[in-house]
């Protein structure tokens, strides 16, 4: 029992004593804090104000007190301390905090890299078709193959005509009764000679050659059939010609490319189309042939723009030796451009800050003093962006955390003008006057 006493005897002895030493540390905090605010009231006191500015951050200033349109107090700005109107001051330990880091604008090669995705094609000057100019059938097909190359002057097929077999008769016999009747009158031979060249004229209207021809008036025959040649190199890209077919003027009958050349139609976006020229060089890389770098200069820009992407076609041609390159592959497009400008001002891309009807840098003037600045840019390209007004080369500008300045600055302004705001609502007396009550007319007789 005497134990237990003795022990709550010196639990109350330890609360009292805590009690007082947790009074004590109050007593010098509260007299720490006084001494401060005093110390700063002092220093207010004794500090020269230069102006009066306005507490929502705005350019304005007043040289005497005075209070905006929704009645807030102008905030003294004191001597040492003035910031000028579009100045942002930041103490170095909260700059270190931010991480701000700044970064010099200079002159630099205005170079940008428009990058697009494009397909090979046909070369349309190199494609061929093969058709007659008469009626007939095909006796035997020498290329039977989609796919199969050609060279040209190499035989395709052998047609059967009636047509053309009564036109190389009546030319024989043309030709051969000008040649009985070289001793006749001189009206005989016109007549046979302008029949003559008549059947001459039609069978060069059908396309027979001059060989054919040759042939035709040393043999002294007509021949059964015609042989069809390919117009040039290439490959058979259609074949709709098959043997014992019959075939009517005009229809084709072998589709041919040559894909010695190649064109590659890029799709350029429309905001790069003024990065673009005829003539210009550009790399291209193919995923079936990662290790080849290929080059090529744009030939043609073509004047429409497809409403559904926006983007315009851009040719270029190039060699195809080996055929490696198919139509229809894609392939990715780079064009380096430096738009016709040497040297132009750039900043980083993160210096800039927009907000979509105006883009703002912040330029360090001193340490911890930045200063916003309003900025008209230019062309954007490898991580950096024209300035063409706003700054000069050889500033600092804010390149990481600006965004937390800004907002910091915009805080300040706001809570100090509301601050100050409240504070001069203080001074003002207040009436306070009871509340009128309202009686609704169903108890004002109670």
């Amino acid at each position: 029992m005497k134990r237990s006493v003795i022990w709550v005897a010196l639990a109350l002895v330890g609360i009292a004593v805590a009690a007082s030493g947790g009074y004590w540390w109050g007593l010098k905090q509260i007299e720490k804090s006084s001494t401060e605010t005093s110390t700063e009231t002092a220093a207010s006191a004794t500090k020269k104000i230069l102006y009066y500015r306005n507490p929502m951050g705005l350019s304005d200033t007043s040289p005497e007190p005075k209070q905006d349109s929704m009645g807030m107090d102008y905030i003294p700005v004191y001597e040492g301390d003035e910031v000028q109107p579009g100045q942002i001051k930041i103490s170095p330990e909260k700059v270190q905090k931010l991480g701000v880091r700044t970064e010099s604008a200079t002159l630099r090669e205005s170079v940008r890299t428009v990058r697009a995705v494009g397909q090979f094609q046909l070369d349309e000057r190199r494609l061929h078709t093969v058709t007659t100019k008469f009626e007939g059938y095909i006796e035997k097909l020498h290329v039977n193959a989609t796919g199969q190359p050609v060279k040209r002057g190499q035989p395709l097929m052998e047609v059967y005509s009636p047509e053309l077999v009564s036109a190389q008769e009546e030319y024989l016999i043309a030709w051969n009764g000008r040649q009985s009747l070289s001793n006749g009158t001189e009206e005989s031979l016109v007549g046979v000679s302008r029949l003559a060249e008549s059947a001459l004229k039609r069978l060069r209207n059908w396309d027979i050659s001059d060989s054919q021809l040759q042939r035709l008036k040393k043999d002294g025959k007509a021949t059964r059939t015609l042989t069809l040649y390919s117009p040039a190199n290439g490959v058979v890209l259609e074949k709709m010609a098959v043997a014992g077919m019959r075939f009517m003027p005009g229809e084709p009958l072998f589709k041919i490319a040559d894909l010695s050349a190649i064109w590659l139609l890029a799709d350029v976006f429309e905001q790069d189309l003024a990065l673009v020229h005829v003539g210009q060089l550009v790399k291209i890389s193919v995923n079936a042939y990662p290790d080849k770098e290929l080059t090529g200069k744009i030939a043609y820009i073509y004047p429409t723009v497809a409403p559904e992407t926006r983007t315009a076609k851009v040719r270029v041609e190039l060699d195809n030796p080996g055929g490696i390159l198919k139509p229809e592959m894609y392939a990715t497009v780079q064009l380096v451009s430096g738009h016709g400008k040497a040297n132009a001002l750039m900043v980083p891309d993160s210096a800039v800050l927009d907000s979509g009807t105006r883009q703002i840098v912040l330029v360090q003037r001193a340490e911890g003093l930045f200063e916003s600045r309003e900025v008209k840019l230019g062309m954007r390209g490898n991580g950096y962006v024209e300035v063409i007004e706003g700054i000069s080369a050889g500033e600092n500008v804010v390149v990481s955390a600006n965004f937390l300045i800004d907002a910091e600055s915009n805080l300040k302004a706001a809570i100090g003008g509301f601050g100050h705001s409240a504070h001069g609502n203080q001074d003002k007396p207040v009436t306070d006057k009871p509340a009128t009550p309202v009686v609704s007319s169903e108890h004002k007789g109670h």
